[in-house]
């Protein structure tokens, strides 16, 4: 049975209690807004990037939980959080859908989106080679356009800032920022596989370094090892 709770958003409490942990790392940049954004990019981008190198590079190396208690629980949070993104993204290969990121309002009504876009930039910063394939491409590459004005609006170069935005404009922005979302996951849907497929295979040739060669093979099959996948691709049997 699949587990539903794994893939449900978390709740107004839980994002608050992920939001204080957070902001108790004292790096004023990173807050929820800017973490749903990282994660948007890592899981609509080209290539598998696990936990061990994407948290560190968000939070820095220093991070220290206050217990053993605390470390499960924000985990938890992340992982939850992770994948209720990832699953209304997959949605979006088969269904009118969008991913609606979480994006904070200030006292004044606006909704600015730069933490937001900060995170997916910092991500995509991660693997600036592969993300160029998209970013320069003619007939793809206007869905990170909206990403990239909110990204330089305060850039410290006035050549790198856009056209000032407006409220008006900005909500403009925002639609097509969030409709954009949807093409970039189609976009590295191949990527994706591929590079899951070499993880995989990374995995399974670590894995096989422990396997003797007369042992039974671990895929199942009831041959040895030596006889079945050693020394190919992992396969279905």
């Amino acid at each position: 049975m699949e587990n539903t709770t794994a893939h449900q958003q978390l709740s107004d409490d839980e994002l608050d209690r992920l939001g204080d942990f957070l902001d108790s790392i004292g790096n004023q940049s990173l807050n929820i807004e800017f973490l749903d954004g990282y994660f948007a990019a890592l899981i609509c981008g080209p290539d598998v990037v696990f936990a061990s190198e994407y948290l560190p590079n968000m939070w820095g190396k220093g991070v220290v939980f206050g217990s053993g208690e605390q470390a499960t629980d924000i985990t938890d949070l992340l992982t939850r959080h992770w994948s209720a993104i990832s699953s209304e993204l997959e949605r979006t290969l088969h269904e009118p859908e969008v991913y609606l990121p979480i994006l904070l309002e200030r006292e004044d009504g606006v909704t600015p989106a730069n933490d937001w876009v900060h995170g997916f930039m910092r991500a995509v910063q991660m693997r600036p080679d592969s993300w160029s394939e998209l970013i320069d491409n003619e007939d793809n590459g206007g869905a990170m356009v909206p990403i990239m004005m909110l990204h330089h609006e305060h850039d410290p170069d006035p050549q790198m800032r856009p056209p000032e935005i407006t409220p008006e404009k900005r909500e403009h922005v925002l639609e097509t920022m969030i409709a954009g979302l949807t093409h970039i996951y189609r976009y590295f849907e191949p990527h994706r596989r591929a590079s899951a497929g070499m993880a995989l295979r990374r995995s399974f040739q670590r894995e096989a370094q422990k396997i003797g060669r007369n042992e039974a093979c671990p895929c199942g099959s009831g041959k040895k090892f030596k006889h079945c996948c050693l020394n190919q691709s992992p396969t279905l049997h």
